[in-house]
């Protein structure tokens, strides 16, 4: 059995993903980011950073004590390398595997982020922000719309750098981008959409996902983005 440390956000969604498309066995435990529950003890001690999402395996292969892992990164690799699936054996394979993964976690997630953030939730308006992002976003489109021009998936096979960009690709609309002007990036995407265990993942909570689609009041803005609202790092406070 895995805990997953959860709240609706594509990082979160993530790791749902990936459990689903893995057949493992897991226990949602919400973390309401809205309310501060990522600062509790009780959490911290799971996630040192204070972010969604996390895990943790009681199962683990050394068959220890429970085993934590935060960083949505680590939790996927992790996953992959305990169930030898969705991450290529073979040392070429692996290694484009993993230089997508760590290019969504260091990239596309981010910057997207920072796009949604300043574009829709900045009480603070500021052009240049939201111009600066709205470039970088467009721009990791297009490298992720070149990668796969010639093939069907992000790293040749069906692998954990697909479930780790799509949740991220799926916020287009509400950040107003259009796929229309990347093809190859809107055939993956669609066909993504077809995946029944892709989609469970995608919808796990949904009961939250009413909650977090609202506009937050001033004190749940207060938790996420700090006092100074125009300064926060992301539009939701989930480790990118």
């Amino acid at each position: 059995m895995i805990d997953l440390y959860y709240w609706p956000t594509p990082n979160g969604r993530k790791v749902s993903i990936v459990l689903e498309e893995m057949e493992l066995e897991y226990r949602v435990v919400p973390v309401n980011i809205r309310r501060g529950d990522q600062t509790s003890d009780s959490f911290t001690r799971v996630s040192p950073n204070q972010r969604i999402p996390a895990i943790v395996d009681h199962d683990p292969e050394d068959g220890g004590e429970p085993l934590s892992i935060f960083e949505s990164g680590g939790i996927l690799v992790y996953l992959a390398e305990k169930c030898g699936k969705f991450l290529p054996r073979d040392p070429r394979g692996r290694s484009e595997a993993l230089q997508w993964v760590f290019w969504q976690v260091g990239g596309l997630g981010p910057m997207l982020g920072q796009h949604g953030h300043f574009k829709l939730y900045a009480e603070t308006r500021i052009p240049y922000a939201t111009e600066r992002y709205e470039q970088e976003t467009r721009r990791l489109y297009g490298v992720l719309n070149r990668q796969l021009q010639d093939r069907e998936y992000i790293a040749g096979s069906y692998s954990i750098a697909d479930m780790a960009c799509w949740p991220w690709i799926i916020t287009h609309k509400r950040q107003e981008i259009t796929l229309d002007v990347y093809p190859h990036l809107r055939r993956w995407y669609d066909d993504l959409k077809q995946r029944p265990r892709l989609r469970r993942g995608y919808d796990v909570g949904q009961e939250l996902a009413n909650l977090a689609a609202e506009d937050p009041d001033e004190e749940a803005r207060k938790i996420l983005f700090g006092p100074q609202n125009g300064a926060s790092p992301g539009a939701e406070r989930s480790e990118t």
